[in-house]
């Protein structure tokens, strides 16, 4: 009786495990080509924040990429066929990485002038009296401040902001270069718009993709521009800015929009103005998509970039003289 009492223990433990295991371990979702397909498709159709916006049928998407795909299918046939579902919706923070790859739409910049030339700049403005704060490069030219700063994605302290700050502030203007600045962290954004806000200002609103349907989203948030830091530079400011300006460049941008002594000069940014978010497709390649969509005071929402207050490229007869268009048209309305 003991010995049968100990069986029909271990069988009921045997029959709770089994049944705790359907409840709590989900089956891994299959792995093969078309299940591949599937997730990515659904995880774009659920998560994905500018359909309406860029007027993409996404149904009609599926469709059209699905009939490409069956059980098989290659790897690099099928890495290939969803990257071309993806460039469908023209954006650039959409990106499928599979290890071998990475798939990219850079249609935002590549049909118009780069409007930059760091050699230009370097050898006909600079003259070697620029100085190095971490990434910020700074000078002054006629009596105006510039500033270069060519990456978001490069961190810089308040401490090495305000030098730079404290260096303009007998100037009469600044001018922000960041043409070319393909974006990075956030934070840097709101740290070097600080310095040149003077007052707490709203600078644009953002709405999350929060539920599976297509229009699913929270309630606008408001974001504002505060001032920051020992000083600010509240005197005529200008931007400089071209289609490769782009992320958390057109942020920048956005926030600086709000503040009244400022005005940009040069070419619409790229825009990226929807924050990216991450997924796992079952093969282990990994998706990045835009997850939320913003908005300046006025409604204009600046997912495909925001516009110059003087609209002007870089010429070749300037370059051939050694000038920077855009940088002489911005010197110019600042003397």
């Amino acid at each position: 009786m003991k010995r049968t009492g100990i069986f029909l223990l271990l069988a009921v433990q045997a029959l709770l495990f089994s049944a705790c295991e359907k409840s709590f371990f989900e089956p891994d979702p299959a792995d093969d080509p078309v299940s591949n397909f599937d997730a990515l498709w659904r995880e774009i159709d659920q998560g994905y924040s500018f359909f309406e916006f860029k007027n993409v049928n996404w149904d009609s998407t599926y469709h059209v990429y699905r009939g490409r795909v069956n059980s098989g299918t290659g790897t690099l046939a099928l890495f290939n066929v969803m990257s071309d579902m993806l460039y469908t919706l023209r954006d650039g923070h959409v990106n499928l990485e599979a290890g071998f790859n990475r798939s990219r739409n850079w249609e935002w910049y590549l049909d118009h002038p780069d409007n930059y030339d760091a050699n230009l700049i370097e050898r006909n403005y600079f003259e070697d009296r620029q100085w190095y704060t971490g990434p910020l490069i700074h000078t002054i030219i006629d009596s105006i401040g510039y500033l270069r700063y060519g990456s978001f994605g490069q961190r810089f302290s308040e401490a090495q902001l305000d030098l730079v700050v404290a260096r303009f502030s007998p100037l009469k203007g600044i001018i922000i270069d960041v043409r070319s600045n393909g974006g990075g962290f956030s934070s840097m954004t709101d740290l070097l718009a600080s310095r040149f806000a003077d007052q707490r200002r709203t600078t644009y609103f953002s709405v999350v993709k929060n539920g599976p349907g297509r229009n699913d989203f929270s309630a606008p948030v408001e974001v504002s521009i505060i001032p920051g830091g020992e000083r600010q530079f509240t005197k005529p400011i200008i931007i400089l800015t071209n289609r490769r300006s782009y992320s958390a460049t057109t942020f920048f941008v956005a926030k600086m929009l709000a503040l009244p002594h400022v005005r940009v000069v040069g070419d619409w940014t790229g825009g990226g103005a929807g924050t990216p978010v991450g997924a796992e497709l079952p093969n282990g390649w990994t998706v990045r998509y835009s997850s939320t969509q913003t908005f300046l005071p006025d409604g204009f929402n600046i997912e495909h970039g925001t516009p110059p207050h003087i609209r002007i490229d870089m010429s070749e007869a300037d370059r051939a003289q050694g000038k920077d268009s855009i940088l002489e048209r911005a010197l110019a309305e600042l003397r």
